[in-house]
């Protein structure tokens, strides 16, 4: 049995475990991320690397990581929430810790988690959503990983709905997460009265609560159209939405449903692509990244 390690490494938090090749986790282990230090970061990296290579037999590594990765999935351009500014990634763990190492974005690689051992089995073109505080995805077409010619595509959450719209992290206006993220529910909630935050909102919205459900239904319908031009474009089988916000389950996904449905060019005459919830949690980009460490 093929055994690798997949690493997710985020802006708070490294989450490190030994996937087999149907996707279980054997083993798991985390460390707090130094995020200030480019060079600690990578040392935290090995050290959750090295204990776990001690006691199992593993083939490789893959690194999930919140940024920009080249082409070549060696090095990560920029990080928005670490120090990595054009850090050699893979150079440095491989030669920390002597096995062969990937690097990949945390998006595409929680994505290639879902397609092969989540909500998007047997689904050879669909596109991954993960709602948080921002929007984060990642592209699966004709059965392979999408990343573009320079490492970067499936940036969705920056393209932009509103011209000259709210400002953006990246430095533009208008991006769609502005709209139909964590943060855009906060927004929503805050103009609708509410005080509440996070999963607050979702509990008052699972309570019935018509404030709460506004705001999601806002949210959701911005959703919903998002994903309608991103059919337009890509004409995927099915959409996956993970993500903390995707926790609130059916309250997100019927205004998003709607929204897709209404908006969707052409919808009279196409087949509309499903819209699943994700499967495997904040496990997926440790699982996607493990894979994809075994399949080069």
């Amino acid at each position: 049995m093929s055994l690798t390690i997949g690493v997710d490494v985020g802006g708070t938090k490294v989450a490190a475990g030994v996937v087999d090749e149907e996707g279980r986790i054997l083993e798991r282990i985390g460390r707090l991320t130094p995020a200030r230090d480019q060079v600690k970061t990578a040392e935290t990296i090995c050290e959750v690397i090295v204990e776990l290579a001690g006691r199992h037999d593993v083939a490789a590594v893959g690194l999930g990581a919140a940024g920009f990765v080249d082409e070549s999935r060696a090095t990560v351009r920029f990080a928005p929430n670490l120090a990595w500014r054009e850090e050699p990634l893979k150079r440095r763990v491989e030669d920390m810790v002597g096995l062969p190492v990937v690097v990949e974005n945390d998006a595409n690689a929680g994505a290639w988690g879902e397609a092969r051992f989540g909500a998007g089995r047997g689904e050879e073109n669909l596109v991954c959503v993960t709602i948080g505080t921002g929007i984060g995805g990642g592209l699966i077409l004709g059965g392979r990983l999408y990343r573009g010619r320079w490492g970067m595509g499936g940036e969705v959450g920056h393209f932009r709905v509103v011209p000259d719209g709210r400002l953006c992290g990246c430095g533009n206006r208008g991006c769609w997460e502005r709209y139909a993220s964590g943060s855009a529910l906060g927004l929503e909630a805050k103009a609708l009265g509410m005080t509440e935050s996070g999963a607050q909102i979702t509990e008052a919205a699972a309570a019935g609560r018509r404030d709460a459900l506004t705001a999601f239904g806002v949210v959701g319908s911005w959703i919903g159209q998002g994903l309608a031009d991103l059919a337009a474009l890509l004409d995927p089988g099915c959409f996956v939405i993970g993500g903390g916000v995707s926790a609130a389950g059916d309250i997100l996904l019927l205004p998003v449903r709607e929204a897709f449905a209404t908006r969707l060019t052409g919808r009279a005459h196409r087949t509309l692509a499903e819209i699943r919830l994700a499967e495997l949690g904040p496990d997926a980009g440790l699982v996607g990244a493990a894979d994809l460490a075994r399949s080069g």
